[in-house]
């Protein structure tokens, strides 16, 4: 909501706007009345909105037209004064004051007017009837009062009003012509319902009713008031209730009584509550948080967040396969005003035997965006409402900034849960079918991605001491004189050569000696494609005395030309040394180390699952 207001008052020489504002201010009606009153400001805790609101006036006798000029471009809403007993005021209304105006202001952002009949003591006739053709035919016309600055009557109503126009304008929100709210409205309140019915079954229930009635306004619904909101509906239309609960038409129904009984503030209060401004689009503030990410931090999603994720997932999950089918995912995503995940997605995580996001496979897109773009993470959780769902002040809350790793480095010991491994090698070394292998796809799976649909990014669960790590393999183009920090720095550093091509090997060893030999972060050798025959590489050393002599662990043979699912032992590997980056090679070739930071693995992932599964039963 703006945090202050400014009211211009115009009109025609001696129809009573100075007096106006001096009878608000001193709640009298002056003896003595300037050609003009100074701009005067109102306290916001004097204000019934709780808002600063200036008053400022405009006499043509003492101001230019470029003065008057700016004064219209400054004001949040402007006043019409005319006076009730005076034909030519009212007719200038609509042949001057409302033309001029709109030539100085924009089209699309038309400033809101209200028409203001003054000196309503002097008569006995009221001017409504000649003034309800022009609010009909002008929509920037708010609301039309009569009023009196001798007697005071409507005083404190006018500035009321004209407060009321600029917090909680109709025009955003409804067309008088049609009777009817306008789209960007509906499509707001919309994702609201959506938001709102939790466990998306299409209506909102009691509970859910009162959630959105605390969240908005702080107070909860008796039941009795509940109840009567429902019959308001039942009465005016068929479909509005079902099953006891209100249905988006019912929803959209209350919304357009209460503007069309002049109510907009309860409309207002709930758009703002949810994120809107008064363009109707959402915040800038909303979705993206101050959220302060010093060097050599990452970003997670801690365990709250992980608990709405899951909560989202489970009420699209209709048929509780444990996947998301792609009208399951459009369900998901209605409440965002793009489809945020491409085809790449579904060869990025894991997906089940038709090509649908699984559970973990979700989670791990989440954690993906969170880890490369938090900005965008933020942006996400505000589209499906997670501050207001999680009762939090935004979605900063959903984030964990781990501490820099230097200090884990110092500590030997980290508590981060995501890791990086970037994936270099010649072209045609085997690198995509590497990142696939770990979401569990075989070469004959491999085949059957399309080229516009392939990821650079693939992210997965490990199980490393019986702890649940993320492992985000990237994928880094092979142009060797391009490469950036932002593609050198990660936790651990996969080089992968073609064991069928002599000349696959000379490209790890040229980038281990000029980006990682004197770094400190873990490196390891993938020989890929050991299926094939092994060809003597055209490098000076062959890779085994290559790693011998730069104290790397030995060539990790790896192929995903299997009738199974590749095994995933590498990549368990890769996440203990990139938890472990002090460990000495020693250790790491230790046999009963990895058997102890690999033992359970699969037990961890069968049970994860079945945990899952189990959570859905009781659901």
């Amino acid at each position: 909501m703006r945090k202050d207001v400014r009211i211009l008052l115009v009109g025609e020489p001696k129809v009573g706007k100075t007096s106006l504002i001096m009878s608000l201010v001193s709640e009298e009606f002056p003896d003595e009345v300037p050609p003009r009153a100074e701009e005067i400001t109102i306290p916001a805790d004097v204000t019934p909105e709780r808002v600063p609101t200036h008053i400022v006036d405009y006499s043509e006798a003492e101001q230019s037209d470029e003065q008057l000029y700016q004064e219209i471009s400054k004001a949040n809403v402007i006043c019409i004064v005319y006076s009730v007993n005076n034909k030519k005021s009212i007719e200038k209304v609509t042949s001057h004051w409302i033309p001029l105006i709109n030539e100085r202001t924009d089209k699309d952002s038309r400033v809101p007017l209200i028409l203001v009949g003054n000196k309503s003591d002097l008569v006995e006739h009221s001017s409504m009837e000649t003034i309800l053709p022009i609010m009909n035919q002008y929509s920037e016309i708010e609301t039309c009062v009569e009023c009196s600055a001798k007697n005071l009557k409507n005083i404190s109503e006018l500035f009321y009003y004209a407060q009321k126009a600029v917090l909680h304008p109709t025009g955003p929100l409804y067309t008088p012509e049609e009777k009817e709210m306008k789209p960007s409205c509906i499509k707001a309140l919309t994702r609201i319902f959506k938001i709102s019915d939790l466990d998306n079954d299409g209506v909102l229930n009691d509970n859910e009713l009162n959630f959105f009635q605390r969240t908005c306004f702080n107070i909860p619904l008796a039941p009795q008031a509940l109840e009567d909101v429902k019959n308001v509906v039942r009465k005016n239309m068929s479909d509005g209730v079902k099953d006891d609960g209100l249905t988006l038409k019912g929803f959209l129904f209350l919304h357009t009584l209460f503007i069309q009984r002049g109510r907009h503030e309860t409309t207002w209060t709930v758009l703002r509550r949810f994120g809107y401004d008064d363009d109707l689009e959402l915040t800038q503030e909303y979705l993206f948080p101050l959220i302060k990410i010093p060097p050599d931090c990452t970003t997670e999603l801690n365990h709250n967040a992980y608990l709405f994720l899951q909560s989202v997932f489970d009420k699209h999950d209709k048929d509780r396969d444990c996947a998301l089918s792609p009208d399951e995912l459009k369900d998901l995503f209605k409440v965002f005003p793009y489809m945020p995940w491409g085809p790449d997605v579904n060869n990025t995580v894991c997906t089940n035997e038709q090509g649908w996001i699984t559970y973990q496979g979700y989670l791990s897109q989440w954690t993906l965006t969170t880890y490369l773009d938090v900005q965008r993470c933020l942006e996400y959780l505000g589209y499906l409402g997670y501050s207001i769902i999680q009762e939090q002040e935004s979605q900063a809350a959903a984030m964990t900034v781990t501490r820099n790793k230097r200090i884990d480095l110092q500590k030997k010991q980290t508590q981060r849960s995501v890791f990086r491994c970037n994936v270099l090698g010649a072209r045609g070394s085997g690198k995509s079918g590497f990142l696939q292998a770990f979401l569990g796809r075989n070469l004959a799976r491999q085949k059957k991605i399309r080229e516009d649909h392939k990821s650079y990014y693939a992210i997965s669960t490990t199980y490393v001491y019986g702890q649940e790590k993320y492992l985000l393999l990237h994928e880094v183009l092979p142009d060797f004189e391009f490469l950036s920090e932002a593609d050198l720095a990660c936790d651990v550093v996969c080089l992968v050569y073609d064991i069928s091509n002599p000349c696959s090997f000379e490209y790890c060893a040229k980038v281990y000696k000029k980006h990682y030999m004197d770094s400190k972060t873990p490196c390891v050798i993938i020989a890929a494609k050991s299926d094939l025959h092994e060809t003597r590489q055209y490098y000076s050393l062959t890779p085994l005395d290559f790693c011998r002599k730069h104290k790397l662990h030995p060539p990790q043979l790896f192929t995903c030309n299997s009738a199974e699912a590749p095994s995933k032992d590498t990549y368990t590997k890769l996440t203990t040394m990139a938890m472990y980056p002090h460990m000495t090679q020693a250790d790491l070739k230790n046999s009963t180390f990895w058997l102890r930071a690999s033992v359970g693995a699969t037990v961890f992932a069968v049970l994860g699952f079945a945990m899952y599964k189990a959570l859905l039963k009781q659901r």
